[in-house]
């Protein structure tokens, strides 16, 4: 039996052609990312800008959408975000905090119940205060901040310094283009695109080392060969690989961008964006670096005294 390949055997592709159009590509959609965050801003959930959250169900079998989005104006609520979910019937109502502390938002609470109880199913409730999504978004950014650290340390002693350096700036990448993709898609952000942002990270490390390490054999093997060449060599080495395994997380994940559900909606879509950019910066960011930090070049330096000092030592005496 014929076993499947997404490309075919021995493929020559030069990559590294492509690094004067990926490097400026990948520099302006950082900063654009960055542009979105600090002037777009993100769709913080509950988790972290602190509310209410009502779960509604529809007694009729089909929510009004429209009336529960006008509860804001007449109920004096401020904004008041309505989503569908699930089917026709089944809606979340979010609104903000209430200026007046826990007393002003349980009445605010109140209001609503009393509106909707005669239409509505009430689910769930949820609220969140100002001091428990603050922690939370001081946990979620330590918690990127240290996984960084750690993996550039674990690097460090295991490849070459270029290797590390090399791979945060890759995962770096990743991680701006998603908090980007966050701020102009508004979806939730909460504590599963936590999760979801600390998976891409891992995702796009594994990546990362795979194309490292065919590297560092073929610099073992090939020790004379242009730098640009031998990237090019090793990462059309590990291409079915590295193609195989986005396509098969990606078919996982359109299950449960399709059929998960609202509740996981943010963490499938962002997961999915984290993949595809994870295999681009593993092949255009973090490949053509080593060209630009010099690793060839000093790991040619030592092979060369140490062929000179190999030359000038004496024969042994006969």
């Amino acid at each position: 039996m014929k076993l499947l390949r997404l490309t075919p055997e021995n493929t020559k592709f030069p990559f590294m052609r492509f690094r004067r159009v990926s490097y400026p590509f990948s520099a302006v959609m950082s900063i654009i990312s960055v542009l979105l965050f600090i002037f777009h801003g993100m769709n913080f959930g509950i988790d972290f800008a602190g509310g209410t959250v009502l779960e509604l169900r529809a007694k009729n079998g089909v929510a009004d959408v429209a009336m529960l989005r006008n509860l804001g104006d007449n109920l004096g609520l401020g904004g008041v975000e309505v989503q569908a979910f699930g089917n026709q019937s089944d809606v979340t109502l979010r609104f903000g905090l209430q200026p007046g502390g826990d007393a002003a938002q349980e009445a605010a609470v109140q209001k609503v119940r009393a509106v909707v109880q005669d239409g509505y199913d009430i689910r769930r409730t949820e609220v969140v205060g100002p001091r428990v999504s603050g922690e939370l978004v001081q946990s979620g950014t330590l918690g990127v901040v240290l996984s960084i650290f750690a993996v550039l340390a674990y690097l460090w002693f295991r490849f070459e310094w270029q290797f590390a350096v090399a791979a945060v700036i890759a995962t770096m990448h990743d991680l701006l283009l998603t908090v980007g993709f966050f701020s102009l898609t508004q979806l939730e952000f909460n504590t599963t695109s936590i999760a979801a942002i600390l998976t891409i990270v891992g995702y796009s490390l594994n990546e990362t080392v795979v194309v490292l390490d065919r590297i560092r054999e073929m610099m073992r093997k090939y020790k004379r060969m242009p730098t640009d060449q031998l990237v090019d060599m090793s990462i059309n080495a590990v291409l079915p690989r590295t193609l195989m395994t986005a396509t098969t997380v990606l078919l996982a994940l359109a299950a449960l961008v399709f059929f998960g559900g609202h509740v996981i909606r943010s963490f499938s879509l962002a997961m999915t964006w984290g993949v595809c950019v994870a295999v681009y910066s593993s092949i255009f960011i973090c490949s053509p670096m080593l060209i630009y930090l010099g690793l060839r070049t000093d790991g040619r330096e030592r092979a060369s005294t140490a062929e000179q000092a190999t030359a000038e030592a004496p024969e042994p005496a006969r």
